[in-house]
């Protein structure tokens, strides 16, 4: 907070980038309206968009394109494994449902290879709670 001339604290509203807005919302910045990627964002503003999301946001959510984190976690496996198939940098949701109805052989090997190292954590957390 800063201090008013009168000596009592002002609300100064904290901003993110859009990015940052973004990745909170859950979207690929790219495919927001150019309003939206070139302003900075309080978190009111943030918090209304998720309170009373606009149409274009509703989209984004539903058919996207998704960033690789949601991409990843849609098609179960890790971001590394996306970087490892070469997977640009966004899919969209038909993109998404085309490989999971005919995954191909990276997919598959991805999947699991997530399942693997997600049971080797969860190996690994209970061998540490036991002691």
């Amino acid at each position: 907070m800063a201090a008013a001339a009168h000596g009592y604290p002002v609300e100064v509203s904290q901003t993110m980038k859009p990015l940052t807005a973004a990745n909170k919302l859950g979207i690929y910045l790219p495919a927001t309206p150019q309003e939206f990627q070139h302003a900075s964002i309080t978190r009111d503003e943030l918090e209304a968009l998720r309170a009373d999301p606009p149409e274009w946001l509703v989209s984004l959510r539903r058919t996207g394109p998704f960033p690789r984190d949601v991409v990843a976690h849609k098609l179960k496996i890790s971001r590394s494994g996306l970087a490892r198939a070469g997977v640009g940098d966004a899919l969209d949701a038909d993109e998404i449902a085309a490989l999971l109805a005919d995954p191909p052989e990276w997919l598959v090997r991805e999947r699991a290879t997530y399942v693997e190292v997600v049971a080797e954590k969860e190996r690994v957390k209970a061998k540490q709670a036991e002691r």
